[in-house]
């Protein structure tokens, strides 16, 4: 696919946004009573559901636990019906592993261990529709489940996957926009200090290009962290109402 057809003339991309527009971000948090935290968040079509335990007793060989902080356990895996392929998706693939092992390092810079030491915090999210920037909506939907279970965090942490088409940085990018042949990379950020705690990258990228792409990934995770917060405020606010009745 040229970069024609992905960035028109006028500016507009594929399904109509601007070069920096982020696809619409729509969430609830609380929607599993059986777990201590739980959020599902959409972001443009693809649809992500998080879920987490936590903090409680290692499981398992007590000798993995850490006697200064909690130990991390992410698991991420795509429902059967994700994609247009119905290809059978184990647990253990080599994606949903490298994906998995992505989660853990991008919530060990941001939830706050050293308050749980010799325990364990699980992390479960399964992509239900899967439409581009599977990373970044992980994330995000995984970020609001573990403020709803109440788990201190430095910070909210923020997707969002960003690509290059002549010369001009698109964010958050759609399938069409990701398998066009477009340099991209995914960033994870905690906003309000600048800390960037991931950078996923599949393809070769010029390095000219890097620090363009990096400063839009921040901008638009920027963009993500407000709605993000929007979303707990309200959840608050009805959950504040709810207890008053």
């Amino acid at each position: 696919m040229a970069g024609l057809e992905l960035l028109t003339d006028q500016g507009y991309r594929l399904d109509g946004r601007k070069a920096t527009e982020l696809r619409k971000v729509q969430a609830r948090m609380g929607v599993f009573a059986q777990a201590d935290g739980s959020a599902y968040l959409e972001q443009g079509n693809t649809k992500a559901l998080a879920v987490v335990y936590g903090p409680h007793e290692m499981r398992g060989s007590r000798s993995r636990a850490l006697h200064d902080r909690a130990v991390i356990n992410c698991q991420y895996s795509m429902a059967t019906f994700s994609t247009a392929e119905r290809k059978r998706r184990p647990h253990g693939d080599r994606k949903s592993t490298e994906m998995s092992l992505h989660l853990k390092q991008t919530f060990e810079a941001a939830v706050m261990t050293q308050l749980f030491p010799r325990s364990q915090i699980d992390i479960y999210v399964k992509i239900l529709q899967s439409d581009g920037g599977n990373y970044s909506v992980c994330v995000n939907a995984a970020t609001l489940a573990v403020i709803d279970a109440g788990i201190p965090m430095r910070d909210y942490v923020c997707a969002c996957t960003v690509g290059f088409v002549d010369e001009t940085p698109l964010a958050d990018l759609c399938y069409a926009e990701e398998s066009g042949g477009v340099s991209s990379l995914a960033l994870a950020l905690l906003p309000r200090g600048g800390q960037i705690a991931l950078v996923q990258m599949d393809a070769r990228l010029h390095q000219d290009h890097l620090e363009t792409l990096i400063e839009a990934a921040m901008t638009a995770c920027k963009g993500v962290s407000k709605v993000l917060d929007e979303v707990v405020r309200q959840h608050l606010q009805e959950a504040s109402v709810l207890s008053r009745e």
